[in-house]
């Protein structure tokens, strides 16, 4: 008896030790390659809303550096709502709104994608990039800059939402709602972009 109870601890001790070390593992496999999207509160009565922040990974992507082009693509499906000043519950209520027909609709619309059409180096590490979005059944040409390389490049772009077909999600008779603009926050990686497919 008292060789199996030893037994058992040498046992939960190894689990102790090999279960953070194969979450660590887990993790750092991870992709990181992400769209953060923020979206901010506007109306009569906003200091009762709240704003919202979600993560958007990039399901695939190419970037050449020879032929200065950049192709990404989102699954509408993937975006998660991580406000984090709402409880778990009215996560779950946003996340419900921003994914159904009112909104990204993802079944109608699973992608969002972008291709560019021309890739501007405008000083060393700092790019002008343009071309069409498309998200939600509309296509649409867009600027942004973008700084970093080779490895991580980021950078910012507005859009409007009703550019877009969508409308801001409105509460209270539209005295709650979210402002048209939204900010888009992009951090990418390149080693993740290969053949169009994560590695």
């Amino acid at each position: 008896m008292r060789c199996l109870n030893i037994c058992r601890k040498f046992f939960l001790a190894g689990l102790l030790l090999v279960i953070p070390t194969a979450i660590a593992a887990q993790n750092a496999n991870a992709p990181r390659s992400s769209i953060t999207i923020h979206a901010y509160k506007s109306g009569l009565f906003s200091g009762f809303g709240h704003n919202h922040t979600i993560t958007a990974p990039i399901a695939r992507g190419t970037i050449d550096t020879k032929k200065m082009s950049v192709e990404i693509s989102v699954s509408t499906k993937q975006m998660k709502v991580v406000d984090p000043e709402v409880s778990e519950s009215t996560r779950a209520e946003i996340q419900a709104d921003m994914l159904g027909p009112k909104s990204l609709d993802v079944d109608k619309y699973p992608e969002i994608h972008f291709q560019s059409s021309r890739v501007e180096q405008t000083s060393p590490q700092y790019y002008r990039v343009t071309g069409t979005l498309s998200l939600h059944g509309t296509s649409k040409e867009l600027s942004f800059e973008v700084t970093g390389g080779p490895d991580r490049y980021q950078g910012k772009v507005k859009l409007k939402q009703t550019d877009f077909g969508i409308q801001p999600i409105s509460a209270a008779g539209g005295t709650v709602k979210v402002k048209d603009e939204l900010l888009l926050d992009l951090d990418i990686y390149a080693a993740e972009m290969t053949n169009g497919n994560r590695r």
